[in-house]
């Protein structure tokens, strides 16, 4: 297995990178600036640039890679366009890089509450509406796919289990990224997490379960 990562340096990103390096799985991570990526990511990872935007450095920057992690998002900014842009049309390239590299497993970072239209976070230009696009998108390429919807996010991470669900199930809760990045990587390995929605809190109170027993639980 090669983990190909786009969103490397973003909060969650940075998290799954360090998650697959401390698994001893070989990754390359695509970005836009070497020198930041450098300071942020382990020296292990195998650095190349590469734009979402831009399908023909996506193609060549995944290279040998076999799986592909995507923590992408659209940066708060008074672009309208972003969200439509990174969220949805960056995914798509992503996507079909993927099909091309005949990638084994997909899997994309999205968010709790992406079937509420009427959600406060579309304020921001749809960026909800847009990542559910991306997810239909994704469960139509024929591509093995994880689909994981994370409810808010918390830098720091704490001991409380991840609570589990499938899609639209969850509609509050917060979950560290460091637990969301765990999540990713897990899925990788396990047959349960395949062509799957993950909805994912967690919570102090929660029953403590192994991942299969989450996986399988969907």
């Amino acid at each position: 297995m090669k983990a190909f990562v786009a969103g490397a340096t973003g909060e969650t990103g940075r998290r799954i990178v360090r998650e697959l390096v401390k698994r001893g799985i070989p990754v390359r991570a695509m970005v836009r600036d070497i020198t930041k990526a450098r300071e942020i990511l382990p020296s292990e990872v195998e650095l190349v640039m590469g734009d979402v935007l831009d399908r023909a450095s996506i193609n060549e920057a995944i290279g040998d890679s076999t799986v592909i992690l995507c923590a992408t998002g659209a940066k708060p900014s008074l672009d309208p366009t972003g969200p439509y842009q990174v969220d949805y049309e960056g995914t798509k390239n992503l996507v079909e890089a993927a099909k091309s590299h005949n990638i084994e497993q997909f899997v994309f970072v999205s968010s709790l509450c992406v079937s509420k239209f009427f959600h406060p976070l579309n304020l921001f230009w749809l960026i909800l509406w847009w990542k559910q696009q991306a997810e239909q998108y994704l469960k139509t390429s024929g591509l093995n796919y994880t689909i994981v919807r994370p409810g808010g996010l918390k830098n720091e991470d704490n001991s409380n289990p991840v609570i589990m669900s499938g899609a639209d199930t969850l509609y509050d809760g917060s979950i560290p990224r460091q637990k969301v990045a765990q999540v990713c990587v897990e899925s990788l390995t396990s047959p349960q997490a395949r062509n799957k929605v993950l909805e994912i809190v967690s919570s102090p109170t929660a029953e403590s379960k192994s991942w299969e027993d989450l996986f399988s639980a969907v």
